[in-house]
């Protein structure tokens, strides 16, 4: 079975079977290079990684356009209540769940999580799919941790790694995490959205031939790519 990955720019992307929508982290609104507005999203779940707006985004609208799913920390599903969202499903850092479409376990992230409005948004993760046969790695935003080996010991076939630096690992550290995760493949994200995260990957992915035994793929906002 075949899963498509599509980059909406930043950590946002949407993951697809014949059989399910996933969008994670759906910041849309506000962002220069997103690919796409929440109007035009079809999404049967919604994954939120942490409580900063450039991560929860379009989450409400979309949930409420669709009848999505969100799956997320419990303090942020409570935010999402209050705000008028009707279905979500709260996890905890190291826990699992099996869902229709497969397994999600919720991964840790270094990091922050206040909401938009400055509110207490948990803890920020980030997240392992089981899918269709294939593990993805969505770190989301994060600074390198070494139990990212823990995380290798999946066997992950896609890792999404942010390389912006400044708010999370840069390209230097994404180097690292690659040596502990050893993903089969691995797309770079969170960078150029802002000037403080502004990043030329193409000696990123040229670093990750070299240094690592991963395959780099690279994209441009709207690309997909198949596994």
């Amino acid at each position: 079975m075949t899963v498509k990955l599509t980059w909406l720019s930043h950590a946002c992307f949407l993951i697809e079977t014949e059989d399910v929508k996933i969008i994670v982290d759906p910041f849309l609104t506000g962002n220069p290079l997103a690919f796409a507005t929440p109007d035009e999203i079809e999404a049967d779940y919604i994954l939120v990684s942490h409580g900063h707006g450039d991560h929860v985004g379009d989450t409400v609208e979309i949930a409420k356009n669709t009848g999505a799913t969100v799956v997320s920390n419990p303090e942020i599903c409570e935010w999402l209540a209050k705000k008028g969202v009707k279905k979500c499903h709260a996890m905890q850092l190291g826990g699992a769940y099996n869902f229709p479409w497969g397994k999600l376990k919720m991964t840790l992230a270094l990091h922050s999580s206040p909401m938009p409005d400055g509110s207490f948004g948990g803890n920020p993760c980030g997240f392992i799919l089981f899918i269709d046969g294939k593990k993805i790695y969505h770190a989301c935003d994060t600074g390198l941790f070494y139990d990212m080996t823990f995380i290798g010991e999946e066997g992950i076939d896609v890792a999404l790694l942010p390389i912006g630096d400044n708010f999370t690992m840069g390209p230097d550290d994404a180097i690292k995490a690659l040596h502990l995760i050893k993903p089969k493949k691995v797309i770079p994200i969170h960078y150029n959205t802002f000037e403080l995260i502004k990043q030329d990957p193409k000696p990123w992915v040229e670093r990750v031939k070299v240094e690592t035994s991963s395959e780099p793929v690279l994209l441009s906002p709207g690309d997909t790519y198949k596994i």
